[in-house]
């Protein structure tokens, strides 16, 4: 049976590195940021990103994730992966748990689902399977 999760999360470390540079504003980054949930998912996330920046400040990104936590009161972790755009200060993307990432209550979680993130206004949802 399919079960949901909402909640927002909160970014509490953000390094973001640019690995190349264009003249004209075009570069590639690589962040290593870290995040905290609350709501239904109750944990700590290691996120990496791999960013392609445009001259007018739009992007594209894929991301790895690496939830730590409760989702439901069961505890463990899973990644998830994604691949997103930010334009006009919104960051948002479809997510994915990986097959068989998970550990702990969570071993057999699969599914998906969303994040939204412009400025500290942040929200995540999951529609997640559990056997």
């Amino acid at each position: 049976m399919t079960e949901q999760a909402t909640g927002t999360f909160e970014i509490t470390s953000w390094d973001e590195q640019p690995f190349h540079e264009g003249d004209d504003g075009r570069k590639l980054t690589r962040a290593s940021v870290t995040q905290h949930h609350t709501g239904d998912l109750d944990g700590d996330a290691a996120v990496e990103y791999l960013m392609s920046y445009q001259p007018d400040g739009t992007a594209t990104f894929v991301t790895l994730q690496r939830f730590d936590g409760a989702v439901a009161g069961r505890h463990g972790s899973f990644v998830l992966q994604g691949e997103g755009a930010f334009a006009d200060g919104v960051a948002q993307a479809p997510l994915r748990i990986v097959d068989g990432s998970g550990t702990g209550d969570l071993a057999a979680i699969s599914g998906g689902g969303s994040f939204r993130a412009k400025g500290h206004d942040t929200s995540f949802a999951l529609e997640y399977e559990l056997a």
